[in-house]
């Protein structure tokens, strides 16, 4: 049976000591591990920051010391690759943040939004960050339309729940994720904090990871329960 997973965060890099300089945190790492690949093919998609070379620059440099073999696809002015063999190749996709709503409309009209189903039922470990979380999901709040948070809900749906990210830093997202819930314009949903991450197998959520062993990010549970929204941490680690 093929396994499929999907990390979904609020994270996944961390700076180093160097200015602008990131590294792979636990959660970027542990999404390596779930490929089951000594040297895993690593698909960067940065749509999302409208394929922003600095962005794409930093990625592959963030994993220039790791086992890896890293790619990237660019949509901006035409697709660098085919879409199909992009995906076809990669052990882990990982999407970075930006706009979501630009993403699904690009991805939607370059077939993206097909390529990555079809990879995700394959096997291959989908992943991001941000909107790069958002985007597996059915959809959730989002700043794609400006400073005043709105909602996306035509989202990919690989996962059937609704989706918060950046959950403890920006003061807007809590009250609308549980507002969205409790008026059941999104379902049953799951948010991270800065540097926490969810890992699904299948529709499943089974492990909560973070970046660094001392953060204190967590994910939730979100979810309505009679008349009432219900938040529920969850722990760090295998969920029960």
């Amino acid at each position: 049976m093929t396994n499929r997973y999907v990390v979904a965060s609020s994270g996944g890099f961390i700076q180093t000591d160097r200015w602008g300089v990131m590294k792979p945190g636990g959660i970027f790492n542990r999404a390596l591990a779930l490929t089951g690949k000594d040297r895993p093919r690593v698909l960067f998609v940065m749509t999302a920051t409208g394929d922003n070379d600095s962005y794409i620059r930093s990625s592959y440099q963030a994993v220039s010391n790791i086992a890896v073999d890293a790619e990237h696809l660019a949509l901006f002015t035409q697709p660098n690759v085919p879409v199909e063999e992009a995906f076809g190749r990669a052990d882990l996709v990982w999407v970075g943040g930006g706009s979501v709503a630009n993403l699904l409309a690009l991805w939607k009209l370059h077939g993206v939004d097909v390529a990555a189903r079809d990879a995700w039922e394959r096997g291959v470990v989908m992943a991001g960050v941000s909107a790069g979380s958002i985007c597996w999901h059915v959809g959730g709040p989002t700043d794609s339309f400006g400073p005043k948070l709105e909602t996306v809900t035509n989202a990919l749906s690989l996962i059937p729940y609704g989706n918060g990210v950046h959950y403890d830093s920006e003061a807007q997202r809590r009250p609308l994720l549980q507002s969205l819930v409790a008026d059941q314009t999104l379902p049953l949903s799951y948010a991270t904090d800065d540097h926490a991450a969810i890992i699904y197998q299948g529709e499943d959520p089974i492990e909560v990871v973070i970046d660094t062993p001392d953060s204190k990010a967590r994910a939730y549970r979100v979810e309505k329960i009679g008349s009432e929204v219900k938040e529920t941490e969850l722990a760090v680690g295998i969920l029960g």
